[in-house]
């Protein structure tokens, strides 16, 4: 059998994630157990486990797949506002997590401003968190897809791509649901930090693998186009002058500016205010360990995309030089680059590395995919649960509760990924990169802008205030980026909003801030009443 080892292999990966997994449920059985770990994780866990969500499946084909489009590192420029926003956030951010002690971030909105900012705040994660987490757990199914159609019908129908890829997604999440749903946020922490091992191993193989076939880092230089790095923006030739250039850089996705502003709003946004990033933070021992955790997952994204485009330029290598008729197209007939990674891990690698660089994309998909279930079901039971049905007197009630919302977030998760793999199976030229962060672009400004009025002032904003100035942001965002066209177009009821020409329609690294920059204006502009001024203080004492 061909694909004994390969197997092999990944059944060993899943019976080490499983067994790590379930032994922390003995030390998960109370609430600050199961969802912080009694802050006693160790620092170097902790950034292993921010890594493992950073790095998702979408990440693993995603940047390969812009590498081998672009054939340059642009897309790394922003790494740049990454590291900058993480400075911020580890100065900022988590010693006020730290100071109020915190569970679910929220709570802090909650103690600023009131419980409706705390449960608007709270209610946009969990549906954006859904729907991202969602989106993109159909990823990793591609591979499966992709080897159903290589090696045994070439000619699957897209209601036969969908059923394959339901049936991957559903056993994914079933697997990680077990594990998660028992031993909580240590299971997925250390179990986060096999799997970081097990990714960081099937790129490095595969790169090493593609430099001894393609000429080595001679053939990587030779392939590169430009720009390489820096890329200043184009102006917009039908609107000459600054307002053109402008215009010019906001439609386009990467830019230095984009690197330097966007991208850090885009972190801010993710490392500062997202249960699903802060959570894990906040499982280490203290304020300092867990910003030294945060500053140094974004030293280590520089060398991981590094390697990742890497990759995707030496496959465009590759398949120069060896040319594959099999090779996945989209319905312009062009190259499909998400899906070039995958056709050559499955028919160019050998046995047994090519197991474990599958291994390495199901690392990806179960990381990422943990700890969306673990913080879904801290926000839910912390923000809605208990207010809504009473806060269980005793640890074992209260974390019955977690545990049943794991399981819900599962069965919600598997439902927007079901939704998201039909989309796939009959739009197979979709990429990756934009779908997944243009999910939180149209939300995360507004809870950024929120977060930022309460951290960076005292005296402003209030409940009122804060409701207005995100649904602002919101519309605005939705506006600026075309959504109004989009659905309109989908849907069929015509063109949308109508727009002037001069009006940009910007890229996704750009929406976060201008989501940011409109919720703070109008969120400033209400003061914070007496009493509220008064609760936070003696919340800080």
């Amino acid at each position: 059998m061909p694909y004994l080892i390969d197997a092999l292999v990944i059944l060993a990966y899943f019976g080490i994630i499983i067994g790590i997994g379930l032994s922390q449920r003995s030390k998960s059985g109370s609430l600050e157990g199961f969802t912080l770990g009694d802050r006693q994780i160790a620092w170097w866990a902790v950034l292993a486990s921010i890594l493992a969500a950073e790095i998702s499946a979408g990440t693993f084909f995603g940047a390969p797949g812009e590498g081998y489009a672009l054939r340059n590192y642009t897309y790394i420029q922003l790494m740049a506002g990454y590291l900058l926003a993480r400075l911020v956030v580890s100065a900022v951010f988590i010693p006020a997590y730290y100071r109020y002690g915190v569970v679910s971030v929220y709570e802090f909105l909650g103690i600023r401003f009131g419980p409706l900012t705390r449960r608007w705040a709270s209610g946009i994660f969990l549906v954006t968190r859904l729907l991202a987490s969602g989106s993109r757990l159909w990823v990793p199914t591609v591979i499966l897809v992709l080897g159903w159609k290589l090696f045994v019908n070439p000619d699957t129908t897209p209601m036969q791509e969908f059923w394959l890829y339901a049936a991957a997604l559903v056993g994914i999440t079933v697997l990680t649901a077990i594990y998660t749903t028992l031993g909580g946020i240590r299971a997925v922490i250390w179990t986060d930090v096999i799997q970081i091992g097990v990714l960081f191993s099937a790129l490095g193989f595969a790169l090493w693998y593609l430099l001894s076939h393609t000429g080595g880092w001679g053939a990587l230089e030779g392939a590169i186009q430009e720009p390489m790095v820096i890329d200043w923006g184009r102006p917009d030739p039908a609107h000459p002058g600054a307002w053109g250039w402008v215009k010019g850089i906001l439609e386009t996705e990467y830019t230095i500016w984009a690197a330097f502003i966007g991208s850090t709003f885009v972190t801010l946004a993710t490392h500062g205010t997202d249960q699903d990033m802060v959570q894990r933070m906040l499982t280490a021992k203290n304020k300092r360990q867990s910003g030294v955790a945060t500053i140094l997952s974004g030293v280590c994204d520089i060398p991981v995309n590094f390697m990742v485009l890497s990759i995707g330029i030496l496959l465009y290598v590759y398949f120069q030089a060896n040319p594959a008729e099999l090779l996945p197209k989209n319905a312009a007939g062009a190259v499909d680059s998400s899906q070039v990674f995958p056709y050559f891990i499955l028919n160019v690698m050998p046995q047994g590395l090519r197991g474990l660089v599958v291994a390495g994309v199901l690392a990806t998909a179960m990381g990422s995919l943990s700890t969306a279930l673990n913080s879904l079901a801290t926000s839910y039971a912390r923000d809605f649960h208990f207010r809504w049905f009473g806060e269980p007197e005793t640890d074992a009630g209260q974390v019955r509760v977690l545990r049943f919302s794991t399981v819900l977030f599962a069965f919600l998760l598997i439902a927007v990924a079901l939704a998201t793999a039909w989309v796939k199976a009959h739009n197979p030229s979709l990429r990756i990169i934009p779908i997944i962060l243009g999910v939180f672009g149209y939300t995360y400004g507004s809870l950024l802008g929120v977060f930022m009025v309460g951290l960076f002032t005292k005296t402003r904003g209030n409940d009122l205030g804060n409701g207005l100035g995100m649904l602002a942001g919101f519309l605005v965002v939705a506006y600026l980026s075309g959504l109004d066209q989009g659905l309109a177009a989908t849907v069929g009821w015509g063109q949308g909003i109508s727009r002037p020409d001069w009006m940009p329609v910007v890229e996704f690294p750009w929406r976060i801030f201008f989501g940011t920059v409109v919720t703070f204006a109008v969120a400033v502009s209400f003061p914070t009443s007496l009493g509220m001024q008064r609760h936070r203080y003696l919340a800080e004492k």
